[in-house]
This record gives C-alpha cells, structure tokens and sequence, in this order.
C-alpha cells in the first residue's frame, strides 16, 4: 500500500494511524480526505489582508538578502508570481532593482 508523502515536509516515511497519517520526521498528523479539499491556500500579509497570484505588494521592512549584501528597503515595490505553502518563504515574487526571489508573507503589504 502506497502513502502520499507528507504535505508539510514532502518526507516519504508516512505511516497511518486510524483516519490520519503521521509523519515521524516532522510530527504533523493530517486526514487524506480533508487535504484534498483544501486546495486553495490562505496567505496573508502584515495587515491581515488576502493574498493572490498577481497581486502587487510592497515590502513592510527591510530584509537582507541572504548570500548578498544587498538590502531591500522599505516601500519596494513587487508582484507576486505564485503563492507556495512552506514554513520560511511563501510567495515566489518578482521585486523591483532584485528580481526573482522568495519573500515570507508577513513582510509585505498589498498595494
């Protein structure tokens, strides 16, 4: 019997108990059949607005670049190109002056 992996770490080493699959590297316990119902994720930004693909935001802070010395400032300008769930970075957008790159959500602004 195949198990899906595990939506939170993608970790192959999923076991079931009862209705729910567990993860042991990770801990996180979810039902199959609920998870294929939530397809949409709920993102949202500094102010507590939604968030979609193709939304233009502004940063809410400055935040270093990691691997660079480039700092982008407050007010810079992006637009988000997809919107992924993952623990550090959620949105894949496109920024001003830095190109392609990841930004937590709670940085931004919607503008």
């Amino acid at each position: 019997m195949s198990l899906p992996p595990c939506p939170n770490c993608e970790s192959e080493y999923v076991y079931q108990d009862q209705n729910n699959l567990i993860c042991p590297e990770c801990a996180y316990e979810w039902n199959p059949d609920e998870v294929a119902g939530d397809a949409a994720l709920n993102i949202k930004d500094a102010n507590g607005t939604l968030l979609a693909e193709g939304d233009k935001v502004t940063l809410a802070k400055d935040l270093k670049v990691k691997g660079s010395s480039l700092v982008l400032k407050i007010g810079t300008k992006a637009v988000i190109r997809r919107i992924v769930e993952g623990k550090d970075h959620q949105l894949d957008c496109k920024v001003d002056g830095a190109g392609e790159m990841m930004v937590t959500a709670h940085f931004v602004k919607k503008a």
